[in-house]
């Protein structure tokens, strides 16, 4: 049901980074694409004449910009289904509801990162990330 949160345990979430790798991956490739086609619909439109109506060039560039937004979506969707926290296109950012010592907290993964490393309170963003306590291990 939506709202509703997925706690994960490390090895959970763990297990879950080569499907959230290949997602993020397509994400911040796309995005850059679609806020370059935005900037150049908006420059295109700047330039034609409103009573005409939107020209071709405009039209093209809309349908492309629908499209990529929709191939977005639906990347954020997938991720949203897998129970996990997308937090930004510049890095690639995910993050998973986690428990440590019964407190809520996310175990956060960054696109690069081989497996999930750090951990960090639900009010701090990825900067705040700790180490992961080496009593954790991977178990779960």
């Amino acid at each position: 049901m939506p709202g509703s949160k997925k706690y994960f345990t490390l090895a959970e979430a763990n297990r879950t980074l080569p499907l959230v790798k290949r997602i993020v991956a397509d994400l911040v490739t796309l995005h850059p694409q679609w806020r370059e086609l935005v900037a150049r619909y908006e420059v295109v439109a700047a330039a034609a004449r409103p009573d005409w109506g939107e020209s071709t060039e405009q039209l093209t560039l809309r349908g492309r910009i629908d499209d990529l937004a929709r191939q977005i979506d639906g990347f954020l969707r997938e991720l949203e289904q897998i129970g996990c926290v997308f937090k930004g296109f510049e890095e690639g950012l995910v993050d998973f509801y986690g428990k440590l010592d019964e407190r809520e907290m996310f175990w956060c993964w960054k696109q690069g990162e081989e497996r999930i490393e750090h951990w960090h309170e639900l009010e701090a963003g990825y900067a705040g990330g700790q180490p992961i306590p080496v009593t954790v291990g991977d178990q779960g």
